[in-house]
């Protein structure tokens, strides 16, 4: 009689915790769980992560590594034309340094907080753009699983 035990696999439902480390195409590191020492702990299949994340764990096993590529589709989405407004440059201090690519924080009309990238500056106004700062980027993770909680 064999005495096979089976490899436990992650599935929906199954908190696990990982290291990964992020890049973009041209190898540029974002993020890494190993820099910061802390291990991510979640459950698969729960949406606290984007999609391709996700259901990239879906049968792993604890000790295994996988690579992985996502399109912009499965990540944070491509940029939204509509997530780009202009704003009067009188709306931020006098002496602010507008300055593109520049990240910027305020209130929304209705009190919430809002982060913005700037896109560009024109005479009078300056345009905010409102989207994820990965929207329309690949993005890719070596994702390993370390345990299941």
């Amino acid at each position: 009689m064999s005495n096979t035990s089976k490899v436990r696999k992650a599935r929906k439902g199954t908190r696990v915790n990982i290291h990964y480390v992020g890049t973009f195409d041209d190898g540029t590191e974002f993020d890494s769980s190993r820099i910061r020492g802390e291990e991510l702990s979640f459950k698969v299949g729960s949406g606290e992560l984007i999609a391709g994340f996700d259901s990239a764990l879906k049968g792993m096993a604890v000790g295994e590594t996988k690579t992985i590529k996502l399109t912009p589709e499965e990540a944070y989405g491509e940029p939204d034309a509509e997530l780009f407004h202009p704003i009067p440059q009188t709306a931020f201090p006098p002496d602010f340094d507008f300055e593109v690519g520049a990240m910027v924080q305020g209130q929304s009309a209705v009190g919430e907080q809002a982060v913005a990238r700037i896109d560009s500056v024109g005479e009078d106004t300056v345009v905010l753009d409102f989207n994820h700062p990965m929207a329309g980027k690949n993005l890719n993770f070596e994702i390993e699983l370390i345990s299941f909680k």
